[in-house]
């Protein structure tokens, strides 16, 4: 298995060392190898702009997936998946909201950005429950709760 990530914090958050566990643990559970990826950690206004331009929300949100690939069944030599940015005040505000820590919220968005990076959606209610069904089933097989 040779998953290349990056995480890119242009926020300056530094706690966030648990993720690697996340990633690879995510990647090896779905059978998928050879691919690429970059996190990047950015600030409220930032993905304001960013979801009002490619989204046409005019308003912040918590995690963008720009997918390169949009199936679940991936067969390339050395597959670029795409990028995900989440909103480090956004996941600090959502943490403090759900009363959870950071380090499961920040688990949770990375989670559902791959999953999304890999074509998984949550549309319709019968998509919606097999992603968050698999996002759960992640987290808790991790211990975070």
């Amino acid at each position: 298995m040779n998953i290349d990530y990056e995480i890119i914090d242009e926020y300056g958050y530094d706690e966030y060392d648990y993720l690697n566990e996340v990633i690879e643990y995510t990647m090896k559970k779905l059978k998928i190898k050879d691919s690429l990826f970059d996190i990047i950690f950015i600030d409220d206004e930032k993905m304001h702009e960013m979801n009002k331009q490619y989204r046409g929300i005019d308003r912040t949100t918590d995690v963008l997936s720009f997918a390169l690939n949009d199936n679940k069944h991936i067969d390339a030599i050395m597959n670029s998946l795409g990028d995900i940015f989440i909103s480090i005040p956004k996941m600090k505000s959502q943490a403090l909201e759900y009363g959870h820590s950071e380090k499961r919220e920040l688990s949770f968005l990375v989670l559902h950005g791959i999953l999304h990076l890999l074509g998984y959606d949550h549309m319709n209610e019968e998509d919606e429950k097999i992603m968050f069904g698999l996002q759960k089933e992640i987290l808790e097989e991790l211990g975070i709760r």
